[in-house]
């Protein structure tokens, strides 16, 4: 009865529309299927020798094949860490720095922001590895593409922390700064922490832009896993298992990141609503202390 409230409920007519066009959905998706299989099978895509090296552990390639998936996967973590670590500073520090600034200066720091928002990621990590080292700046590749995805993605963290900040009720900065605080203060202990709880899925969402960024290395011959996986088909000239495989190992890393933001962000409603009962515990405990206190006299 709730349901057909706020839509009307299907008739006779309308559920044989819907079974039959969700019965015509499934057998034209097998239909793709059975096409994709026989292409597949014409070109000889499920022999075991395109496989084995991947899956099987008796295979003699089997072992050199996943050491160097595991360096590569190796070198794609460390640099999304760094890349990470170093736009949530960076951003951080952007976004107070507009926030706080004065103006002739909030402009300078919103033309960085938007130029470098506006410059592909691509072009950022080639700039940076063809321009660094004409003015002598010599570094390793995974440097080079730290930097370029440092470049971009701390620009769009800043935006995600200055909408975080802006979203919160004037009322939390006024009342911390009639508390005495300074502006330096209340940013760090009332502004930022909040904002931070409420723009997470946000910023996980762009860690894991970041992660798949790192694919971009290859453009500065950084041994990444994408990479990687083209060197290994090139010897195992198996191109769909290969980068099939490195799909998988992709969807499985974002995963995670996304299970661990979701149990970041319940962890931090469970903290916020735990203070929220003490707090309302303390108000009751002293009304009722002020009650008994009145009694008394």
């Amino acid at each position: 009865m709730s349901a057909s409230v706020l839509y009307d409920a299907p008739g006779p007519r309308a559920k044989r529309r819907v079974l039959l066009f969700s019965i015509l959905a499934v057998v034209g998706l097998l239909a793709v299927v059975y096409v994709v299989y026989r292409q597949l099978d014409k070109q000889n895509q499920f022999d075991a020798d395109k496989w084995t090296p991947l899956f099987d552990p008796s295979d003699a390639q089997f072992n050199l094949v996943w050491n160097r998936i595991g360096e590569g996967l190796a070198n794609t973590l460390m640099a999304a860490a760094l890349a990470v670590v170093f736009s949530l500073i960076i951003g951080t520090l952007l976004a107070v720095t507009r926030v706080t600034s004065a103006p002739w200066y909030r402009w300078i720091v919103v033309g960085l922001i938007e130029l470098l928002r506006g410059i592909p990621v691509v072009i950022a990590i080639f700039f940076v590895a063809r321009v660094l080292p004409q003015f002598g700046v010599s570094l390793e590749p995974m440097w080079y593409l730290v930097i370029g995805l440092t470049l971009y993605n701390s620009v769009v963290i800043a935006e995600i922390v200055r909408a975080g900040i802006n979203s919160l009720p004037k009322g939390q900065r006024e009342a911390a700064e009639s508390l005495g605080l300074t502006r330096g203060q209340v940013l760090r202990l009332v502004l930022l922490p909040q904002a931070f709880r409420a723009m997470l899925p946000a910023l996980i969402s762009q860690l894991v832009v970041v992660l798949k960024d790192t694919s971009l290395g290859f453009i500065i011959s950084y041994e990444e896993t994408v990479r990687v996986a083209g060197q290994v088909v090139q010897v195992l000239s198996n191109p769909i298992q290969t980068y099939l495989l490195i799909a998988v190992i992709f969807i499985v890393v974002n995963y995670a990141l996304s299970r661990f933001a979701i149990y970041v962000e319940r962890r931090l409603s469970r903290g916020k609503k735990a203070a929220k009962t003490d707090e309302g515990a303390a108000v009751v405990h002293a009304d009722d202390l002020a009650g008994a206190g009145a009694n008394v006299g």
